[in-house]
């Protein structure tokens, strides 16, 4: 490494966000502009450790990563090649693993960091900050450009679904010179990178539709509100693509969102959060909002079901729609501010976190939003068919069970709920004139590691096969199930997983 002893002589500095008061008043990316001398000391921080776990970790299992970067990526290698300056070849060495770094280095949760072998006794390395900076500066410089095939293969592949596992894959079988179409229902390009994931994180015109038109420009084909059924008579069919193709692979993503079903749900005011994200989103790169076609939080009182990522972006935007108060329950207890004993190194610390939503409404109302330990029991009725608030228990676990602890009953003003539960699986319709089976959780049948379904020629890959997961664990199965349809279409492959 380029200072061995730099993780001793310099103390992690996570590049901020902007500050919170001011990104409320815009739907612009939270990330401040990055700080080259500060890169350069962090990236001295990176340890010459022997076995960099950040890269390698293996998962628990087929579904569930225990730590480490999913697609596997040279991090010793670039956090050195950025502390000696040599940023172009640092970007290839990201892209060698990774076809959209612009998208993790924004939006993942970095489970590399976790990993970080200097994470054992002190802050780890900025991995992720360094991932961003790379390649925001190669496309700054020019070096992203489109690199299409020098030959075709004369083999046609249909891809349904164009969130992160439908293009990493079409950017892959694309490479090797096959002809990749991508259907995606929508009416614009990116899948869960478009609409499941709001502007201020992941911008979609400077970043999503910048990535989409390079692999347009190296030869993939788009086709937009384009639905993929076996029933609906106005669309095409997966029987019909696979008979036109010579392979097809699903990577529709798991969309059918977990519901609470409790007394009053079929109140008006209560909604998925995909309904409200992606609403807002389609409006906002429309009309700046302008059109009014979408679920205005403004002047309400919110309450945000659930926590993770969607919930996070759920309060993001609330605050920015200028909400009128906002709460977040959680089921579960607060994580521990530390490992517990039952997570260590390496696998991914599950402990306390304050996101950026989190502290944007500290910020705005002084006081984190989130409330652990509650369980809704019933929404409550302002006698015109509206929610009005929501009734609770506090809840903990014994035993391994949810628990409710009597005397805890409280009610709780709100007149827009945001349900952000998580999602079930893949919705079914694209698969009824074919026989692909579904695993016990209702997941497309295809095992990791070849990506086949039990219909000839077709292949499933992401959300739709693992269930609800990362953008990076779909990146990571869209490269892997692109090599085993080139393996499938040549009988050989010279394409990396």
């Amino acid at each position: 490494m380029g200072e061995v002893t730099g993780f001793l002589k310099h103390p992690r500095e996570a590049t901020p966000y902007r500050d919170s008061n001011g990104r409320l008043a815009d739907f612009k990316e939270i990330y401040r502009e990055h700080d080259m001398q500060r890169l350069h000391v962090q990236s001295s921080r990176c340890m010459d450790c022997g076995v960099p776990f950040c890269q390698s970790y293996a998962p628990i299992d087929h579904r569930i990563s225990r730590g480490g970067c999913p697609i596997h990526n040279q991090i010793p290698e670039w956090n050195d090649l950025v502390y000696r300056g040599h940023w172009r070849d640092a970007l290839d060495s990201l892209h060698a693993t990774n076809n959209f770094p612009e998208f993790t280095g924004r939006v993942c949760p970095a489970p590399c960091e976790g990993s970080c072998v200097l994470g054992i006794t002190s802050p780890p390395v900025t991995i992720k900050n360094i991932e961003m900076a790379i390649i925001d500066y190669g496309f700054s410089k020019g070096w992203v450009k489109p690199d299409p095939p020098s030959t075709r293969t004369g083999r046609k592949v249909a891809i349904v679904g164009s969130g992160p596992a439908g293009l990493s894959a079409a950017a892959q079988l694309n490479r090797v010179g096959h002809s990749v179409c991508v259907y995606e229902r929508e009416d614009r390009i990116g899948g869960l990178l478009m609409y499941g994931i709001p502007n201020m994180k992941l911008d979609k015109t400077e970043v999503v539709d910048r990535r989409v038109n390079l692999l347009r420009q190296e030869g993939i084909e788009f086709r937009t509100n384009a639905d993929v059924s076996g029933s609906d008579p106005g669309s095409i069919s997966l029987r019909q693509l696979a008979t036109e193709s010579d392979a097809v692979l699903l990577a529709t993503g798991s969309t059918v969102p977990n519901d609470l079903p409790r007394p009053g749900r079929e109140l008006n005011g209560i909604h998925f959060a995909m309904e409200f994200l992606t609403a807002n989103t389609k409006s906002l790169l429309d009309s700046e909002l302008s059109d009014g076609n979408y679920i205005d939080a403004r002047d309400k009182d919110v309450l945000v079901i659930g926590g993770g990522d969607t919930g996070t972006d759920c309060i993001g935007t609330a605050l920015r729609h200028e909400c009128k108060s906002l709460i977040n329950f959680e089921l579960f207890a607060t994580n521990p501010d530390e490992r517990s004993e039952g997570n260590p190194w390496p696998e991914y610390p599950i402990i306390f976190r304050v996101d950026y939503g989190h502290e944007e409404a500290s910020s705005k109302f002084g006081d984190d939003p989130r409330t652990f330990g509650i369980s809704t029991t019933s929404f409550l009725d302002d006698g015109d068919g509206n929610v009005r608030g929501v009734a609770t228990i506090d809840v903990t676990m014994k035993d391994g069970q949810i628990t409710e602890l009597p005397g805890t009953e409280r009610e709780w003003r709100t007149d827009l709920v945001l349900l952000a539960l998580g999602f079930r699986g893949p919705e079914h319709y694209v698969i009824e004139d074919v026989s692909v089976r579904l695993d016990k959780r209702s997941n497309y049948l295809a095992k990791k590691g070849d990506y086949q379904t039990h219909e000839d020629k077709i292949f499933a890959a992401g959300d739709c096969r693992r269930g609800q997961s990362l953008v990076v664990n779909a990146i990571n199965e869209g490269r892997e199930a692109a090599r085993e349809i080139d393996r499938y279409l040549m009988g050989s492959t010279t394409l990396d997983g």
